[in-house]
C-alpha cells in the first residue's frame, strides 16, 4: 500500500481538536483579547524574535524554540540551492554547512579527518562515505551549530549518509527540495559562463555580462556542457529518492522555477512556522523531480473506495488542500476554488459525508486563524420563493452543526472565526478571508447574485470556495435574475483552482477505480493511473502532466499512449470525470 503521510500539528488554538459533533452546543470559552488584521497571536509572539535588518533589506530572525533551527536543502545542479542558502542563512542566522567547504577547511586545518581525506583527494579517488559524515558529525558538534542552528547543504548525498545521521538521530525540522523542471536546469547549465579573473558565474540569456570586455574573456566550465548536466541530473534524482524516503516525514518541495525573491518568500514562511511553533514543517510527499521524470508518486492513499474513508486519509486531504490554499493565499491569489471528489466528499455518490466537508472547512479555517486572520465560514441560506423557497438538501442543517463543532481550545470561534451566510451584508471590515462552504445553484435559485455581491464587498481579501456546485440551471418564472447567462459563467470562470483531485472510472460506473487527476497550486495537473500488483496491493504511476485541467480526450490519449494534440473525430471515451464537481 502506498504510504500515507500526514501532518501533526500542536498549535495554540489547534492543540485538542475531536472530530465529533457534541447534541448540545458547548460552553461559552473565557473571553480572550486577540490583535486585529495582520498580526501575530499572542500566545505565540514568544517565540520569535526579530532583529535589526543587517543588509538587503532582510530582518534578522532568532528562533527562540526549546531548540534551534535545523534544515536540510536539496536541489539539483543549477537549481539556485546557493543562492538561497545565502538568504536562509542571512536571515536566521544558521551554521551553513557544505561537505564542499567542510572538505577545503578539514584539509587546510590539518585535522586527523582532514588528512585522512587529503589522502583520497590527492590519489583522485572519492571521499568516502564515512570519512565525510565524520567531518560533518564534527561540525554539528560545535558550540556555534548548537546554539544558532545549522542548515545543511547538499547533505547527505547518498542512502548511506542518511543512515549514518539516522543512527545518531541527527534529524532536521525541515528537508528543502528545489523543484525545477529539467529543461529549465540544462538551460541554466549550458548558459553559465566562468570569468576566470573574478570567478564570477554568468549566463548568457539570464545574467549577460556587463561588458564586450568581460564577454570576451568568459569560458564554459568542463562540466556545463548538455551531455554531462544530464548524467549529473540523473545521478542526482537516483540518489535523491532513494535519501527523501528517509525523510518523508519532513519534506516541503519547493517551485524553485521561479525569482529568487518568491522562492525564499515561500521558504521563509515555511521556517516562520516553524520557528513560531504553529506547524509541523509542510508536508510534500511527490518525490517527482522535474517535469520530466514519470517516477511513481507516493504520496496517494490506496484503498480509496473503502468507505467510510480511515481518520488518515481525511487527514491526509485536509492537509494537502491547506498547504495548496496558504501557497494560493501567499501569492496573492484572491479568488479561489477548491474540487476535491474522493467518494466522502462526492454528493453524487451515496456515501457523501457534509462532516467530511465541514472537518475539511474547519481545518482551513483554523490554520489562517493561527495565523492571525480573521475567517468568516459562509453557507447560504435560504433562497427563492414560494413553492421554491428554501437551500440545497446537502446543506440543510450545516450552519447548526458548524456552531455546534469543536474549534480548539482557544476560543477562536467567536473572536478569529466567524460563521454566516453569502451575500454581501456579512463582509464585515475586520474580515480577513471568506470561506464559502459547497456554493451551489439550484433550479429555480441562483447563488451566483449573491456571491457576486460578496466578492465586490471583500474586494481584495480572498475568497476561497470549497467544492462549489454553479452549473447553470433554469430559473424560476416570475424570479428576475440580476446578471445574464453570460455574465453569470464569466463570473464562475473568474475563480481559480488552487486544488483538484477526482479520481478517474471507467464511464458511467464508480468501480473500480482506474486512476487520479491532481493539481495543488502552483504545480501541474498531473495524471496518475492505478496499478494493482501481484501482492494484491496497488500503487498510483504517473503518466502525463497538463499546465491546465485536461479534457477528457486528452485522458484517453494519455491513458493509451497516444500522442498529444491529435486530430480528433469524436468526443468522448472508456475514461470519465465523476460527476457533480462544477
Amino acid at each position: 500500500m502506498a504510504a500515507i503521510a500526514t501532518t501533526a500539528t500542536s498549535t495554540a488554538g489547534r492543540t485538542s481538536r475531536s472530530f465529533s459533533f457534541p447534541c448540545s452546543p458547548p460552553p461559552p470559552p473565557t473571553p480572550l483579547t486577540f490583535p486585529r488584521r495582520g498580526c501575530a497571536v499572542s500566545i505565540r509572539s514568544k517565540n520569535i524574535r526579530i532583529r535589526n535588518p543587517r543588509s538587503k533589506g532582510l530582518r534578522r530572525v532568532e528562533c527562540l524554540a526549546r531548540e534551534p533551527l535545523k534544515v536540510m536543502i536539496s536541489g539539483a545542479p543549477a537549481s539556485g540551492k546557493g543562492t538561497q542558502c545565502e538568504m536562509i542563512v542571512e536571515k536566521y542566522g544558521l551554521v551553513h554547512i557544505s561537505t564542499g567547504d567542510l572538505l577545503r577547511a578539514e584539509v587546510s586545518s590539518g585535522s586527523e579527518v582532514g588528512m585522512k581525506a587529503k589522502e583520497y583527494m590527492e590519489s583522485g579517488r572519492l571521499v568516502p562515505d564515512e570519512v565525510v559524515t565524520e567531518m560533518v558529525i564534527a561540525r554539528l558538534s560545535q558550540p556555534d551549530a548548537k546554539e544558532k542552528g545549522w542548515l545543511l547543504d547538499g547533505y547527505p548525498r547518498s542512502p548511506a549518509q542518511a543512515q549514518s545521521l539516522e543512527k545518531l538521530k541527527i534529524r532536521p525540522d525541515v528537508f528543502i527540495i528545489l523543484d525545477v523542471p529539467d529543461e529549465i536546469l540544462i538551460d541554466r547549465c549550458v548558459g553559465r559562463r566562468l570569468d576566470p579573473l573574478t570567478g564570477k558565474i554568468y549566463h548568457l540569456k539570464n545574467f549577460p555580462p556587463e561588458t564586450e570586455d568581460i564577454s570576451a574573456r568568459l569560458i564554459t566550465r568542463s562540466d556545463d556542457t548538455e551531455e554531462k548536466v544530464k548524467t549529473r541530473l540523473e545521478t542526482y534524482k537516483k540518489n535523491a529518492e532513494v535519501i527523501f524516503s528517509t525523510y518523508m516525514d519532513l519534506l516541503t518541495k519547493v517551485d524553485g522555477n521561479r525569482p529568487k525573491e518568491a522562492i525564499f518568500e515561500e521558504i521563509d514562511s515555511l521556517l516562520q512556522r516553524i520557528c513560531e511553533g504553529k506547524l509541523a514543517p509542510v508536508k510534500s510527499i511527490d518525490l517527482k523531480l522535474g517535469s520530466s521524470s514519470q517516477d511513481n508518486w507516493r504520496g496517494i492513499p490506496t484503498r480509496l473506495n473503502n468507505i467510510p474513508h480511515s481518520r488518515e486519509i481525511r487527514e491526509y486531504f485536509y492537509e494537502d488542500v491547506l498547504q495548496a490554499t496558504q501557497r494560493a493565499v501567499q501569492d496573492k491569489r484572491f479568488r479561489l476554488k477548491v474540487e476535491i471528489n474522493i467518494p466522502e466528499l462526492n454528493p453524487e455518490m451515496d456515501v457523501y459525508r457534509i462532516g467530511t466537508l465541514m472537518e475539511l472547512v474547519r481545518t482551513l479555517a483554523l490554520s489562517f486563524a493561527d495565523d492571525g486572520k480573521h475567517v468568516k465560514v459562509c453557507v447560504q441560506g435560504s433562497m427563492g420563493e414560494g413553492a421554491l423557497a428554501g437551500m440545497p438538501l446537502q446543506l440543510a442543517g450545516t450552519r447548526r452543526i458548524l456552531d455546534y463543532m469543536d474549534w480548539g481550545d482557544y476560543g477562536a470561534k467567536g473572536t478569529f472565526i466567524n460563521i454566516g451566510s453569502i451575500g454581501a451584508k456579512e463582509v464585515d471590515e475586520h474580515d480577513d478571508i471568506f470561506i464559502l462552504m459547497a456554493p451551489q445553484n439550484a433550479v429555480g435559485n441562483c447563488i451566483i447574485d449573491d456571491m457576486k455581491a460578496m466578492t465586490d464587498a471583500a474586494g481584495d481579501r480572498p475568497v476561497i470556495l470549497i467544492n462549489p456546485r454553479l452549473k447553470d440551471l433554469p430559473g424560476s418564472s416570475g424570479i428576475m435574475q440580476t446578471m445574464g447567462r453570460d455574465k453569470r459563467l464569466e463570473y464562475t470562470a473568474s475563480f481559480e483552482s488552487c486544488y483538484s483531485f477526482r479520481l478517474l472510472y471507467y464511464a458511467g460506473t464508480q468501480y473500480p477505480i482506474m486512476g487520479a487527476l491532481r493539481m495543488s497550486y502552483p504545480y501541474r495537473y498531473e495524471l496518475y493511473k492505478r496499478v494493482d500488483e501481484p501482492s494484491g496491493k496497488e500503487k498510483y504511476v504517473i503518466v502525463a502532466t497538463f499546465p491546465k485541467q485536461p479534457t477528457i480526450d486528452e485522458v484517453n490519449d494519455a491513458f493509451q499512449g497516444k500522442p498529444r494534440n491529435k486530430e480528433k473525430t469524436a468526443s468522448g471515451g472508456i475514461w470519465g470525470f465523476l460527476s457533480g464537481i462544477f
